[in-house]
């Protein structure tokens, strides 16, 4: 077997003693598909000696099968295992790899660099202390070296290496180096990145990544090791205040109660007080217990159970900290989203958000704007696109516990998933709370349309369907609402003959006359729009009646719906579809598809 200390063949005690006393540094390759990021951490550990005899073997063989570099080993096969990966020549899916130096231990995050898993970047990006991220010299600085080096600034990443691949297909020229080099600081200067190191490299040919080049005489900097067994990563997690969030509550008999869970940052001893951030209760830690026996300290990344003085209630999902710096406790917040999902980010819509073991319900209020990667400049839009970056503001149903992300990574991220189907489709990174928790504030909100509404998400708005004799009023509507439901609407459908026998059923019809049922109906609605509702109402109407319907609700976002029958036809006044006014006219296609139409005419699939 090859390996790298003779100390694991003759006394493994003495190796494993040796790896304990060495500081951990996890980090991320990163940058455009084809760039050699697989290629690099393969390098890495094959000039490390962590490749077995059996992964050798199988990695000369997989060698001269795929036939991409030659004769020569082609060592991104070792972190490409995916038989997808292998064929196409990138990488899919995140693969961690660990291995060791005389100065430090690394765990190293190879993420794809294709647009369309830039999910699975964000993920490997999430834990890493550094990121090395890639640029073939050939290419330069390609979009989606941009879009990568802005998702790891996003995430907290502060340490770059800019790893300036395939020199070796460039004659080693310093010039280019210097080219791009010089392309990307300009690019990366607002990112707030506190060290940029570039380093001239050939992943396959093994230039300036363990041992320096005599091909690149010209740069006097630290080889990619080097750099990485140096970089000084503060430890910030332990430096913040203490939390925990609760994963389980252990009970195995009636005489111990103890709190499990993570420590996110801080450190936590027995006899310092903390609090319940859901409930403002404060006790005293008893005890920390873990499988080998009471701790006496116990800090960030460590598992522990704990025990408190005080028989207090918490459950899982709620957080522990420090009485002295409690975290946020909101119910709106506003974050940046990194969007992961092929259906867009819908405004209004209800998802789960996910903080640690607490899930909550929420809707994204508004989109306040997009980022654009490559310019890293604002932009106005009304949804998130597949791997669209965009600042939200959030309404939760209940109030949650968190820092904001840039002081504490740990307890200032989210996910957001989709209730419907259950996918992840966003990661959010916390800016601040935007309203304490309506228990703090109740006396402040006037409890009114605009409070209702917004706590919606959404404008209250009645749809008046309208159309001749023959046309299922009722069903199309019921369509629409159910549409607009899946869309995250609050809504409620009135049903204009359920209506006439109830609320209408002593109203004076003599004479052919329907104006007051028409006005009855149309002060419910009222009604139903000051409690923030989008309404729907479907009454067989004639074009009089609308237009009472019109001049009772004046002063309420109103829209006619008018099925079957086309302006001119029907004799109606007024153009086509317009401000107030839509217009179906086939009614030969099924009701989803009309449904569906009605709501992308009304702009519900954005925000409204």
């Amino acid at each position: 077997m090859a390996h790298q200390s003779e100390l694991i063949a003759s006394d493994i005690h003495a190796y494993l003693k040796t790896q304990e006393e060495k500081g951990m540094l996890r980090f991320i390759t990163c940058g455009s598909v084809d760039d050699g990021k697989s290629t690099l951490i393969g390098r890495l550990l094959w000039d490390s000696k962590m490749v077995f005899e059996d992964q050798l073997a199988a990695l000369e063989a997989d060698s001269r099968r795929v036939g991409t570099q030659g004769e020569k080993v082609d060592y991104a096969l070792l972190l490409d295992g995916l038989q997808a990966e292998r064929e196409q020549g990138i990488t899919i899916d995140v693969a961690y790899r660990f291995f060791s130096t005389d100065k430090r231990k690394f765990i190293v995050a190879d993420t794809p660099g294709h647009e369309q898993y830039t999910r699975n970047m964000v993920t490997g990006a999430s834990t890493a202390q550094v990121a090395v991220i890639l640029i073939d010299a050939r290419k330069g600085v390609l979009t989606q070296t941009r879009r990568h080096s802005y998702l790891v600034s996003l995430v907290g990443i502060r340490h770059v290496i800019l790893a300036i691949n395939k020199m070796d297909l460039v004659d080693y020229s310093a010039e280019r180096f210097s080219a791009i080099r010089q392309e990307y600081e300009n690019f990366a200067a607002g990112l707030g990145f506190d060290q940029i190191a570039a380093i001239p490299i050939s992943a396959l040919e093994g230039d300036n990544v363990l041992t320096r080049s005599d091909k690149t005489p010209w740069h006097q900097g630290p080889t990619l090791m080097e750099y990485l067994e140096t970089v000084q990563v503060a430890d910030a997690a332990v430096r913040k205040p203490f939390r925990m969030r609760v994963q389980w509550v252990n009970r195995p008999n009636l005489d111990f109660r103890g709190f499990c869970g993570t420590i996110a940052s801080g450190a936590v001893r027995p006899g310092d007080d903390v609090v319940v951030t859901s409930s403002g209760q404060v006790s005293r830690v008893k005890r920390i217990v873990t499988m080998d026996g009471d701790l006496e300290k116990a800090v960030a990344g460590q598992a522990v159970t704990l025990t408190l003085a005080d028989e207090i209630d918490i459950s899982r999902g709620d957080t522990l900290a420090s009485s002295d710096e409690r975290p946020y406790h909101a119910d709106r917040l506003e974050a940046k989203v990194v969007w992961m999902h092929e259906e867009p980010l819908a405004p209004g819509r209800s998802y789960l958000l996910k903080a640690g073991s607490s899930t909550a319900p929420a809707q994204v209020v508004e989109l306040k704007f997009k980022v654009n990667v490559n310019s890293l400049r604002q932009e106005s839009g009304e949804t998130l696109e597949l791997n669209e970056v965009g600042v939200c503001t959030f309404s939760l149903d209940r109030p949650v516990s968190f820092d904001s992300y840039r002081e504490n990574r740990g307890t200032g991220n989210f996910i957001l998933i989709d209730r419907f189907t259950n996918a992840t489709v966003g990661a959010g990174m916390i800016h601040q709370p935007l309203l304490q928790s309506a228990g703090d504030q109740w006396s402040k909100i006037n409890v009114d349309r605009q409070a209702r509404a917004e706590r919606k998400g959404q404008k209250p708005r009645i749809l008046w369907f309208s159309g001749p004799e023959g046309v299922d009023l009722p069903a199309i509507a019921a369509l629409v609402e159910k549409r607009l439901h899946s869309l995250g609407r609050h809504t409620y459908l009135l049903d204009g003959a359920n209506l006439n026998r109830a609320l209408n059923a002593d109203a004076d019809t003599a004479g052919g006359n329907g104006g007051e049922q028409i006005r009855r109906v149309a002060e419910v609605a009222r009604l139903f729009a000051e409690a923030g509702l989008v309404v729907l109402t479907s009454c067989a109407s004639s074009g009089e009646d609308v237009q009472l319907a019109r001049e009772v609700l004046a002063g309420e976002v109103f829209t006619e719906i008018f099925v079957d029958i086309p302006p001119e036809a029907s004799g109606r006044q007024g153009a086509a579809d317009g401000v107030d006014a839509i217009f179906i006219s086939d009614v030969r296609r099924s009701g989803e598809d009309l449904a569906e139409e009605i709501v992308r005419k009304i702009g519900f699939s954005a925000k409204v």
